[in-house]
């Protein structure tokens, strides 16, 4: 059974998406719309540059789920259909769309709305993120809680890796005692705000209008939502489920053995970069994932066939 997954936030980089516009015609369609739909150049941006303003997040999440879909399509005209997806954060917009439930341009106008409503919660209340490594969940858990307010568990990644994120002082109390608890290591994140926290509160708030106007179809695969960790096809509960993703933890590991749960024992992560792939090595060996991100890795997975 195959799985596709859609990577989220700080998997861009510069260069992404170049090859699949220069190399297929569907891919420069798709990017032309994008531009058109977001009224500025994301092309450029995502084939040239600055880093510093693609990694801004008004602009870095209209990026990512622009070259996720767009793999995604090249992929499924190519004998590479999933039989469910999931995606990691931003990536379950990506995800969305490939499973039929969004519309390209719905999908690019929620997420263009919600990159930019998550940037401007971020200048108006600061926050911070950290990954904790080397820990079990329920420890980490335990610390935020004893650390808090306001500071949570945001991703739980994988076995031994659980970003957290809330209040600066918070955070960086939460890591001291992490360090303290035996951590192998904790690393503060470049974000722009408190992502997947109660700091979020304000963008659930102005998202949920933008949401109840967006068209949500019955997908023509199961999603694995952030939220539950389980399969949906509920329009309206996969509608609901984006509003709650926006303050609570992304489940991702228990997303993945969902999916080994459900049969699933090859995956292929559409879009740019290996994010998803290493993770799942850590996760669970009994899912093969495969990167789709490049032309040339796409025209391998044609080439090896269905």
């Amino acid at each position: 059974m195959k799985a596709f997954l859609f990577p989220g936030q700080a998997s861009q980089e510069v260069g992404m998406g170049q090859d699949l516009y220069e190399r297929f015609s569907e891919a420069r369609d798709l990017f032309d719309e994008a531009d058109s739909i977001l009224g500025f150049a994301l092309s450029e941006l995502c084939f040239a540059g600055p880093m510093e303003k693609l990694s801004q997040t008004s602009v870095t999440q209209p990026a990512v789920y622009a070259h996720s879909v767009i793999v995604a399509r090249l992929l499924a005209t190519r004998g590479h259909v999933p039989e469910i997806v999931a995606g990691h954060s931003l990536g379950e917009y990506s995800a969305l769309t490939a499973a039929g439930a969004l519309s390209f341009a719905d999908g690019l106008a929620l997420v263009r709305e919600r990159g930019r409503l998550m940037q401007e919660a971020g200048r108006e209340r600061p926050g911070a993120m950290a990954a904790i490594l080397g820990l079990e969940d329920d420890v980490v858990v335990r610390l935020c809680a004893e650390a808090g307010p306001v500071v949570v568990p945001a991703n739980f990644n994988s076995p031994g890796q659980v970003v957290i994120s809330g209040e600066v002082d918070a955070v960086a109390r939460a890591c001291e005692a992490a360090t303290l608890a035996g951590a192998s290591k904790v690393v503060p994140l470049p974000v722009s705000g408190a992502f997947h926290s109660p700091l979020m509160a304000p963008v659930a708030q102005a998202l949920a209008e933008r949401l109840e106007a967006t068209t949500f179809l019955t997908p023509v695969v199961p999603v694995v939502a952030n939220v539950t960790a389980t399969p949906q096809t509920d329009p309206l509960t996969l509608r609901r489920l984006l509003l709650e993703q926006v303050t609570a933890p992304v489940r991702w590991s228990e997303s993945v053995l969902a999916l080994g749960g459900m049969g699933v024992d090859e995956a292929i992560e559409a879009g740019p970069g290996a994010v998803l792939r290493g993770l799942g090595r850590r996760i669970t060996r009994d899912i093969r994932i495969t990167t789709a991100g490049t032309a040339d890795e796409i025209e391998a997975l044609a080439q090896a066939g269905a």
